[in-house]
Order: C-alpha cells, then sequence, then structure tokens
C-alpha cells in the first residue's frame, strides 16, 4: 500500500478559528465597523489562504511523489530526445534494407525521353474560298512547326565508370528520340544508344559528357558503377529491392519485396502496343514496379544487382518481372570491346512441342523444337540463314543440340545462346519419322 504523506491540518484549523472568532466581536459588528470590516475580512481570508497554498499544498505534493515515486513532470528543456543525425535501425532486417538501397542509389538514373513534337494553331478560313460570297468562318487547326517536348521517361543504372548504362530496349527503341540522363544527384547528361539486344529486353547506352583529364583524372573516376551480382542462385522468397523514376517524375523510389518465382516466361509490350516480344527465364517479384520503374535495378540485401525491372503484369497485383543479370553480362562486355551486342542464329521459326502441339500437328515426339510457320504465314525458314544453308526444313522437329534436349523448360533459344556466332553445332533432327544429324554453322544476330 501507498502511504500518504503526514500535514499539519490542526495548526491551520487553530488560526482559522481564531479569525472566526475575531469576526464575532463586538467590535467587528459594531454599525460603524461592519462595511469596513467585511472589506478587509474578505482580503484577510483571501492573503492566508494563498499562503496556505503556496507553502502547504507544493510541500505535500512532493513529499506524496517522492513516497509513491512517481517522477515530476519533465520541463520542455529536459524532454529525452532521439539524437540528431542519420538514422540507424536496431532490427537488422530493416538496416540491411537500408544499406542496400543506400548503396546502390547513386548509380540509378532516370532517363526522360524527348521528341520533337508538331505544335498546332487554330485559324478561321471559310471553306468555299477567301472570294466566296458566302460570309462563313469555320475553326481548323494548322501545324506551325514543331517543339521538343518530353514524351516518356524510365530508369536505368551505371554500370562502368565512364558512363555506360543499362536500360530496357523498350524505353530506348525510338531512334527519332533524343535521351537525357538524370543522376541521383540531379546531374544532367545527353545519352548515345550504343545497342539494342536483339533478344533481351536490354540495351546500353553511354552518357555523353566531357570527362575532366587535368591532374591525371580519367574517365576511370567519374561514376560510380554498381555490383553486378549473379542471378544464377537466386532463390524463390528472398528479399530484394527494386529501385527506379516511378511514375516518371518519383526519382530513386525504392520497393521491397520477395523473389516469387523464377524461370517465368512472358510475352511484353509497352503501353502503346507497338513493341512486343516474348521473355524466357524471367524473374517474378512482388516488390512494386510500376511505370517508370522499367530499366531500373533489382537488388539483393548486399546491394548487388540480380536484375532488370522490365515489365508488370495489367490487371494484377503485385506481380512484376525482371531479367536475370547474367543474361546482360555479356551484352555489357561486348559493347565494351566490339561496341555492339551479337547473338548466334540459328534461323528458324518454331513452337515448343508439348500435348497440345502434339495432338494438334500428329507429331511422334513428345518434347523438342517444332518448325512451322507464323501465325501470318511468316516463312518457317529465313533466307539465307544458318539454317538454310544446312537443309533444315519446315515441319522438322529439333530434338536436340549438341546432346543437349530442347524442352520446355529449356528451350532452343535458351540453349543456342551457350555459343558464339560461327561455333559449329550438330543437332538431331526427326524428320518423315526418321531422325537424322545435322551440322551447322551459327550465323550472326547483331543490334
Amino acid at each position: 500500500m501507498y502511504e500518504l504523506p503526514e500535514s499539519n491540518l490542526l495548526d491551520i484549523k487553530d488560526s482559522l478559528k481564531k479569525i472566526l472568532k475575531f469576526f464575532k466581536s463586538r467590535i467587528f459588528w459594531s454599525a460603524g465597523w461592519r462595511r469596513f470590516s467585511l472589506f478587509v475580512a474578505g482580503c484577510i481570508i483571501i492573503a492566508v489562504a494563498s499562503v496556505i497554498a503556496l507553502q502547504f499544498f507544493p510541500l505535500q505534493i512532493n513529499s506524496f511523489l517522492e513516497k509513491t515515486n512517481i517522477a515530476r513532470q519533465a520541463s520542455p528543456n529536459n524532454i529525452n530526445q532521439a539524437p540528431v543525425g542519420e538514422y540507424k535501425s536496431d532490427i537488422s532486417y530493416e538496416q540491411a534494407i537500408i544499406d542496400a538501397a543506400k548503396k546502390i542509389s547513386p548509380s540509378v538514373v532516370s532517363i526522360v525521353i524527348s521528341k520533337n513534337v508538331p505544335i498546332y494553331e487554330q485559324q478561321f478560313t471559310n471553306p468555299f474560298g477567301e472570294n466566296s460570297p458566302f460570309d462563313l468562318q469555320i475553326p481548323q487547326y494548322v501545324q506551325k512547326g514543331t517543339e521538343l517536348q518530353e514524351v516518356g521517361a524510365g530508369s536505368g543504372f551505371i554500370v562502368s565508370a565512364d558512363g555506360l548504362i543499362l536500360t530496357n530496349k523498350h524505353v530506348v527503341s525510338d531512334k527519332k528520340a533524343e535521351y537525357t540522363v538524370y543522376t541521383n544527384e540531379g546531374e544532367k547528361y545527353t545519352a548515345k544508344v550504343l545497342a539494342l539486344d536483339p533478344v533481351q529486353d536490354l540495351a546500353v547506352i553511354r552518357i555523353q559528357a566531357k570527362l575532366p583529364a587535368q591532374a591525371g583524372l580519367t574517365a576511370q573516376g567519374v561514376f560510380k558503377p554498381v555490383v553486378l551480382g549473379d542471378s544464377s542462385g537466386i532463390q524463390t522468397g528472398q528479399t530484394v529491392v527494386a529501385i527506379g523514376n516511378a511514375l516518371g517524375q518519383f526519382t530513386n523510389t525504392v520497393s521491397v519485396g520477395i523473389v516469387s518465382g523464377l524461370g517465368r516466361t512472358i510475352s511484353a509490350s509497352d503501353q502503346a502496343g507497338s513493341f512486343s516480344e516474348t521473355l524466357e527465364g524471367i524473374i517474378q517479384t512482388d516488390a512494386a514496379i510500376n511505370s517508370g520503374n522499367s530499366g531500373g535495378p533489382l537488388v539483393n540485401l548486399r546491394g548487388e544487382v540480380i536484375g532488370i525491372n522490365t515489365a508488370m503484369a495489367q490487371g494484377a497485383q503485385s506481380i512484376g518481372f525482371a531479367i536475370p543479370i547474367n543474361a546482360a553480362k555479356k551484352d555489357i562486355e561486348q559493347v565494351s570491346s566490339l561496341n555492339k551486342i551479337v547473338y548466334p542464329f540459328l534461323g528458324v521459326r518454331y513452337v515448343l512441342v508439348d500435348e497440345a502441339v502434339k495432338q494438334k500437328y500428329n507429331l511422334l515426339a513428345d518434347t523438342g523444337a517444332f518448325v512451322v510457320r507464323g501465325s501470318n504465314g511468316e516463312s518457317a525458314i529465313t533466307a539465307g540463314s544458318a539454317a538454310e544453308k544446312s537443309g533444315i526444313k519446315e515441319n522438322d522437329v529439333i530434338l536436340e543440340i549438341n546432346g543437349e534436349k530442347i524442352t520446355k523448360n529449356n528451350s532452343m533459344a535458351k540453349i543456342i545462346q551457350k555459343y558464339s556466332p560461327g561455333e559449329k553445332i550438330t543437332l538431331k533432327v526427326l524428320r518423315d519419322s526418321k531422325e537424322i544429324s545435322v551440322d551447322v554453322t551459327l550465323g550472326e544476330r547483331s543490334s
């Protein structure tokens, strides 16, 4: 039980009795004194009460707080405040996200797309001609030249100290557009498109800047490149961070999620429908990838880039896709050395065999690549290609490449990308119910 403090109420009662006794005396109640005495008595009572309140109650309150161990309310000057400075989390998971974002953000850039667009002016004209007797004027719009305007935006990240930037092909595919790069520090540079990947939704551009040469400072120390990770070891469920220029206006937006799936195959297109392609081996994530995030990095908690954000599923929530970084490493190396991106090229149009394809075309094979015309009648064999030169025919089923089976999870395109242009390979082909071997020298497909 709490013990209440002792009080001096007896002394206070004695003082009040003496005052009341005085007021009851005849002198006080005589006619001449009555009005004046009431006023004086009121003042005395107020003064005494004030003294009692100022002396008694603070002492009693302090004594009570000391005995009950209840701390007095701190004054504003004594309030405990968090130390001024950078936030540091005691939660290792949260701090890892902060550190990863901080490490990668200086290398993430916004890519602004500008283009000369026509400018129209309203004019009033007579549809019957200037000399017409009818005074009729109708409005119409007439083009008055062009003006350079921003028409879109995307993201990218620096992969070399001399200003190479990796982004999506659909971000920089317009040859008539101009591209401007904005760094995290607000620096502005023009950029030149060096190469578009003919297979993947990838592109490499370069910052056009006059690099300082004085005092031995060269391009080796101008821009900060990212650290490229290894996407071959990605695990479903691991935490990832997506960074990009969300909606084309919120630069270096950071979103967090997990790897939701691996090895996805998707058909991606831009919002205008002018760009479409099938992408294989894609990472699925629930980290928010919004319009404008295209080309930005997907990062692990070590601050290493493991993917390139490339697409989001329309009409769905938390379903985004990224190209594994290992698919882009070869592009970066080739652009650095050859100034272009080259792929081995066989030159056939095909569909992967599954039960539905087998039944539809009455095939004998359960797996493989069935060489067939396109849905709009496109030729199954590219003219002048390695496939045509080696004798591959329409309706062939390519079963293996150098002994490696072609399946739904191991497509022909994925296998061929392991080789280089000019390299010889051997195909196992099912033709007219017979298996044959065909030697092919791969051609080249470049950006």
